[in-house]
Formats: C-alpha cells, sequence, structure tokens
C-alpha cells in the first residue's frame, strides 16, 4: 500500500511545462493505480504459490511421520510379542527341567536308600533282583544296572551236595584271605576301573577273564569290551513268535543256537553291543555268565562313586560273594524258571 500511495503521489511527467487537464490526471492516475494493482497481485499469486508448496511439503512430512511411528510401533510391539514367547518357552523349558532334577534326585534318594539298607549276610532284593523269585525277570535289560534282573543268575550260596544219609547241621563259615583283603583296601584307596591294580587284575585273571571266555573268541572279546563300557544290551525274545528282523538290524546265530557258545540250546535271550546293530541270541548259561559280570561291575561303580556307605569288610565279602557268582556260572551253574 506505501508502494501504492507513492505513485498516487507523483507528480505527472511534464508538470512543471505543461498544463494538463483534470480528465488527464484522471485517467493517468487510473493507469498507475491498474499498473500497482496488477503488480500487486502478481506478488500476491507468488505467494500463494508458495504457501501452497510448503503445505503440501508439511502434509508429506506429517505422512512420513505418521508412517514412521507407526512402523516403529509395530516393530516394537513385534519385538514384545517375541520377547514373551521366549519368555514363555524358558519358562516351560524350566519347569521341565525341574520336574527332570525331582525324578532324577528320587531316584538318586531310592538308590542310595536301596545300597544303604544292603550288606553281604542279607542284601536287598531290589538291589540284587537276582535273589528274587526268578518269575520277576524283566522283559528288557539294558546295560549293568538293569542285567542284574535275571531269570537263570545263579544262587548265592554254595550249591547242596547230593543227599546222604543224616549228618550233625552244620553251618557255613568264612575267613578273610589277608592278602585278599589287602589288595581289596589298597583299590579301596583310590578305586577306579583299571585293571592296572592288583586287586582287578587278580578278578579279571581269576573270574572275568575266564566267565567271558566263549568259543567265538572275537565276539566274546567284544562282550567284555561292552561289559566294562556299560554298553550292553540285553532283552528277552518271545519263544513263541517267529523272530522278526529289523531293517537296520541283523541277529546273528538264531533262538536254537547260542552265538557266543556255538552250542545249539533254545535262546530266550539275546544282546546288542553298543550302538552296533547286530543281535547276538544267547542260551541261558551264556546269560547267566554275562549277567553275574555285570552284577560286579555295577557293585564296584557304586563303590567308586560313594554310593556304598559299608566298612570295608563288608564290601569285601560282598566282592567275594560276587567273585563266587561268577565262578559258579563259569562252571555252568545258573538258575531256570520253572513252569
Amino acid at each position: 500500500m506505501v508502494f501504492l500511495c507513492n505513485i498516487i503521489t507523483t507528480k505527472p511527467p511534464f508538470y512543471s511545462y505543461q498544463k494538463l487537464s483534470f480528465t488527464n490526471v484522471t485517467m493517468w492516475k487510473r493507469k498507475v493505480v491498474n499498473a500497482a494493482h496488477v503488480s500487486f497481485f502478481q506478488e500476491l499469486k507468488v505467494k500463494d504459490e508458495e504457501c501452497e508448496r510448503l503445505s503440501r511439503v508439511r502434509i508429506q512430512l506429517e505422512q512420513e511421520l505418521e508412517e514412521l511411528t507407526a512402523s516403529l510401533f509395530e516393530e516394537a510391539h513385534k519385538m514384545v510379542r517375541e520377547a514373551n514367547v521366549k519368555q514363555a518357552g524358558a519358562e516351560k523349558q524350566l519347569k521341565e527341567a525341574q520336574g527332570k532334577i525331582d525324578v532324577l534326585q528320587a531316584e538318586v534318594t531310592a538308590l542310595k536308600t536301596l545300597v544303604l539298607t544292603s550288606t553281604p549276610s542279607s542284601p536287598n532284593r531290589q538291589l540284587h533282583p537276582q535273589l528274587q523269585s526268578t518269575r520277576g525277570a524283566h522283559k528288557h535289560v539294558r546295560g549293568h544296572t538293569r542285567n542284574k534282573s535275571v531269570s537263570d543268575s545263579f544262587p548265592t550260596s554254595t550249591p547242596q551236595p547230593p543227599s546222604v544219609p543224616a549228618q550233625p547241621t552244620t553251618r557255613q563259615d568264612r575267613e578273610t584271605d589277608s592278602v585278599l583283603f589287602a589288595e581289596f583296601l589298597m583299590w579301596r584307596e583310590h578305586p577306579s576301573l583299571d585293571r592296572s591294580s592288583a586287586f582287578l587284575s587278580r578278578i579279571y585273571r581269576e573270574d572275568i577273564g575266564p566267565c567271558l571266555s566263549f568259543t567265538r573268541c572275537e565276539l566274546s572279546k567284544m562282550v567284555q569290551s561292552a561289559v566294562e563300557n556299560n554298553s550292553l544290551t540285553m532283552e528277552p525274545v518271545a519263544m513263541s513268535a517267529v523272530p522278526v528282523v529289523k531293517a537296520s538290524a541283523v541277529e546273528c546265530a538264531g533262538p536254537k543256537k547260542c552265538a557266543l557258545s556255538g552250542v545249539s540250546r533254545p535262546c530266550r535271550h539275546r544282546i546288542k553291543l553298543g550302538d552296533k546293530e547286530n543281535y547276538y541270541y544267547i542260551s541261558p548259561s551264556s546269560r547267566a555268565r554275562i549277567t553275574t559280570v555285570c552284577n560286579f561291575f555295577t557293585y564296584i561303580r557304586y563303590i567308586q562313586q560313594g554310593l556304598v556307605r559299608h566298612d570295608a569288610e563288608q564290601m569285601f565279602w560282598e566282592v567275594m560273594r560276587l567273585r563266587s557268582e561268577m565262578s559258579l556260572a563259569k562252571l555252568g551253574f545258573y538258575l531256570t524258571e520253572q513252569g
């Protein structure tokens, strides 16, 4: 408006040289005003266009900001959901692990109770199932600790002689061998399964070796290695059913021939060595020999792990009893199921 006022108050050209009529002056002023209006509206148009452009920029920025905000919220919700899912999974795994720990602790407690309540004179029948009725044999045996539940293991006492005329009542006495006891005490100070010790070296030489010495020498060595590694599996075979050969397994010998001794006998059990796929049928006598060795290894492992709380003499006589079972099994004595 200041610019317009300046134009209106400006004197017309040649004002000082000639005198213009009123009409001419009016027309000249109108032209000046019109020119000012045109210039003003052009500037206004430029300003409007600039405002419109800035408005579009603002709208675009607002849209981008909204999209970015929505994306951030969506990503945050996604992260929260994933965190909740992971937390729920972790809590579930924790509960399962705690449940397994409780079960294992209960099993360890029960095992310690069985070991602590077993003595050489009156062994716990749950810890030594070979003392139970032969009808209570397991249907599937895995490793040393389960091989003890067998139907054809042997008696815990020496065989009774044939019937003789009535004689005075006798009892079985025992006397500790000082050499054997000294070897056991030395081994007990640092119990291990290393056969280089005098204690285990003697038992390997006098009991384990002969007990696991079968006609098939190579297979006998494999069986002894599996027993030592606690990786031998033993399971019963249904005699009334035809053996089924699995696609991933090869069964050696057959239900009427022992794979270890080669003797033709009804084989009610078969063994598997470690992770190998072969199954071997074994006779009752071979099974009893393997079982007694497994029983021995199980007990000395208990001692090694500190699960046996008896004094040295009680543990020594339990070892001697297990050695006597291996000797009887080697000689062919074993229990068999009746009826």
